[in-house]
């Protein structure tokens, strides 16, 4: 979503933009047409995937916050208010837009606003959703326990596999189910 300022490029730049969402509803009604070969299908599960306009990375992708303080605004300028306060350094966010310098993200709970991209890191973390969670040797339920994170943890993310992830934190390292954590896709693979 563009915020209009009332001048008159915002107003130009929010005619733009409707006239480029236009013409991906028609790209995308071609594309839907011609999905019937396999290598059709593969360019469509290519094209499926939405980039930012300002970076080229996927949308939505995850980001954890730099410091130990970021403000989230209701729009992507500093002159817009601020709607929330992220307060814990490396919180794993989701990028859901981009405009600019800013990023629009979210937390686990779906609250965030617009943040300056100065203060987000490409570091992946991911939040502990499970209480006293168990760090295994191996990604398998029967391998030893090597430590326990606390719900609300935040951990550094490390490779994943399509069930399980390696995470690290406070000196341990192990591996735990994708489905107790926040910060990774659950078909994300990462080596």
């Amino acid at each position: 979503m563009i915020a209009l300022t009332g001048k008159r490029h915002g107003a130009m730049r929010a005619i733009a933009v409707s006239i480029m969402m236009a013409m991906i509803g028609f790209a995308g009604a071609v594309m839907a047409q011609n999905s019937g070969t396999p290598a059709a299908q593969a360019q469509d599960s290519d094209a499926q995937i939405q980039r930012g306009a300002v970076t080229n990375l996927p949308l939505p992708r995850y980001v954890s916050l730099k410091g130990s303080e970021g403000n989230a605004r209701r729009g992507p300028s500093l002159s817009h208010r601020i709607d929330w306060v992220f307060r814990h350094a490396g919180m794993p966010l989701r990028v859901v837009a981009e405009f600019g310098h800013w990023r629009r993200v979210e937390d686990k709970d779906g609250a965030g606003g617009w943040v300056h991209y100065a203060l987000l890191s490409g570091v992946r973390t991911a939040l502990v959703t499970e209480d006293m969670l168990p760090l295994r040797t191996r990604p398998h339920i029967d391998a030893d326990i090597v430590a326990r994170a606390e719900l609300g943890a935040i951990l550094r993310l490390n490779e994943c596999e399509p069930e399980w992830c390696r995470v690290s934190g406070g000196g341990q390292r192990g591996w735990v189910p994708k489905t107790t954590i926040w910060g990774v896709d659950a078909d994300e693979l990462r080596d």
